[in-house]
């Protein structure tokens, strides 16, 4: 799963929960790609979605397959942990029917490339790690589910940018050499939340760089880009799509409010342990702040915020919601490009009928701009599956996907 606590950091020093051009860099030679044996994968002919369809300004093959996109669900804590099983999670082939029977379209499968890739050049992927992944999408694919592939937790990029972006861009042209041959229902989402020190100005000619390599050796899978900032949707304003890109989707992640959907969390700061936050705002209850929630001042006035004000002034309202949608639909209209919420989701330790409520409320907020997304995540902290009964935990499972289709 994504790194919320280091996210979390970033967000208070910003001042924001979530939220500068530079000319693209030639590429340089990077080493020769190792040879891979291929697995023959069958065509999946994914289940289309009455819910979220392309507007028609967005008459294109991206816009066509954002919105084939519609339902999805992420695979998190499980491949993007230093290794798998290492977080708790280990994908089980058995999860891609029940994904699919449950009525989702998309799985979005989460990696750590970076932990499974040599040090130096030419940075050989391990082959052992990629049969894993080949596995992973054979099953997914076999389920008739869409599979975004991304680069996930790229910790050492985030932290040096200049000194990790061959081996960055290297690791990209090793999995579009091995999927190339993979039907249109993969998509490539090049990195997770670029944040930390690769900036804005940093990601956007690193990302043409990226889109360059991958081009030249797969021009017809759909390409996933975001932009800095975590990902969110002040990164997304800021991004540069790369010249000539027409085949990409753009995506963006919320957890907004992350008073209320990560309170408590274990890999927060403490400024966000404050327990009992319901959505929406303002709480029926007095709730007691915790001490360093009381001392961090846009803490302390968010929770006046939500202590006093009714209605759509509350920064716990579906309204809250509606606006963060309203830009990424704007934002669509003005670039021609189609959005995606790649992640959102409330953790376990908020109240599950605040949980409901706000999840329902995500998705309908979405839905009603034709935004697809993917729910965050199957079977863990977030998750809308309880692995341990082997069961869908139903008030989720209907915020997500609404009996009878809707």
């Amino acid at each position: 799963m994504t790194s919320h606590s280091v996210w979390l950091l970033v967000a208070v020093a910003a001042a924001i929960v979530l939220g500068g051009c530079a000319a693209a860099t030639p590429a340089p030679t990077v080493g020769p790609k190792p040879t891979a044996t291929w697995i023959p994968i069958p065509t999946a002919t994914p289940r289309p979605t009455a819910t979220v369809t392309p507007t028609p300004v967005h008459d294109s093959v991206a816009a066509a397959r954002a919105a084939r996109l519609g339902r999805g669900v992420n695979l998190g804590n499980a491949l993007e942990g230093p290794s798998e099983g290492e977080w708790g999670m280990v994908i089980e082939d058995a999860f891609f029917p029940l994904i699919a029977e449950a009525g989702f379209q998309t799985v979005r499968v989460p990696i750590r490339w970076s932990a499974h890739a040599a040090a130096a050049a030419p940075y050989t992927v391990d082959p052992v790690f990629f049969e894993r992944i080949d596995h992973v999408m054979t099953q997914a694919l076999a389920s008739d589910l869409n599979v975004v592939i991304n680069m996930h937790h790229y910790d050492e990029l985030f932290a040096s940018p200049d000194e990790h972006a061959d081996r960055f861009v290297a690791i990209w042209e090793q999995i579009a050499g091995r999927y190339e041959g993979m039907p249109d229902t993969v998509y490539f989402e090049l990195l997770n939340e670029p944040h930390d020190r690769l900036t804005t100005e940093l990601w956007n000619p690193l990302l043409a760089r990226v889109v360059s390599v991958v081009r030249e050796i797969d021009d017809h899978h759909t390409l996933v880009i975001t932009g800095a900032d975590w990902g969110g949707l002040d990164g997304l304003e800021r991004m540069v799509v790369p010249e000539g890109e027409t085949n990409a989707i753009a995506t963006f992640h919320s957890y907004d409010p992350m008073i209320f959907t990560h309170q408590g969390a274990s890999w927060v700061g403490p400024e966000i342990g404050t327990l009992g936050v319901t959505w929406p705002g303002p709480p029926e209850h007095e709730i007691e702040l915790v001490g360093a929630a009381r001392e961090t001042e846009w803490v302390a006035a968010w929770f006046l915020r939500y202590r006093s004000l009714q209605g759509d002034a509350n920064p716990a309202s579906r309204a809250a919601l509606a606006t963060m949608m309203d830009r990424a639909a704007a934002w669509r209209e003005r670039k021609g490009i189609p959005v995606w919420l790649g992640e959102f989701g409330a953790y376990e330790t908020a109240d599950i009928d605040s949980r409901v409520r706000w999840t329902t409320a995500m998705r309908e907020e979405a839905e009603d701009r034709g935004i697809p997304w993917a729910y965050w995540e199957f079977g863990a902290g977030f998750g809308v599956y309880d692995r341990e009964a082997g069961a869908w935990r139903e008030e989720l499972q209907g915020a997500l996907i609404p009996p009878g289709g809707e």
